[in-house]
């Protein structure tokens, strides 16, 4: 493990209920491609699952959209020049679900860093339950 949730609390602002994000277990280079990789533990005891769905919880896509995000804002952040800064999410193109994320899931974060420019960046996104994908997209941001 790299990060725990105390050195995560360090980098990002996210808070309970909205730090997504338990552990990161790697960053390196791959082909040149800064890649990071995260994992949530999913637990009914999620206040999402209260109301989506009562009688049959699943982790609301979006909200494995935005684990991805802080996984990738981790990445950005862990970098000396963006050390206090903030990332935004400024939007997610070609993003597929392709399973549902369910309590008892441990969820595997990939973020492969694309390309960034001037503060605005773009990066590749995988969520995976076990060998199964559960969400794969691209997403971009900007540092402030």
């Amino acid at each position: 493990m790299l990060y725990d949730i105390n050195q995560i609390k360090e980098i990002l602002p996210h808070r309970y209920p909205f730090l997504l994000i338990d552990r990161i277990d790697k960053i390196e280079v791959v082909d040149g491609k800064r890649v990071i990789t995260g994992t949530k533990n999913v637990t009914i005891n999620e206040p999402f699952f209260q109301g989506h769905f009562p009688d049959f919880p699943v982790m609301p896509g979006v909200l494995v959209l935005e684990a991805l995000a802080q996984c990738g804002a981790v990445m950005v952040l862990s970098q000396e020049e963006y050390k206090g800064k903030l990332v935004f999410f400024t939007g997610a193109n070609n993003v597929k679900w392709r399973k549902m994320v369910l309590p008892g899931d441990v969820l595997t974060l990939e973020v492969t860093e694309d390309r960034m420019i001037r503060g605005i960046g773009r990066a590749y996104v995988k969520a995976m339950v076990g060998n199964e994908v559960a969400c794969t997209g691209e997403i971009n941001f900007a540092i402030k």
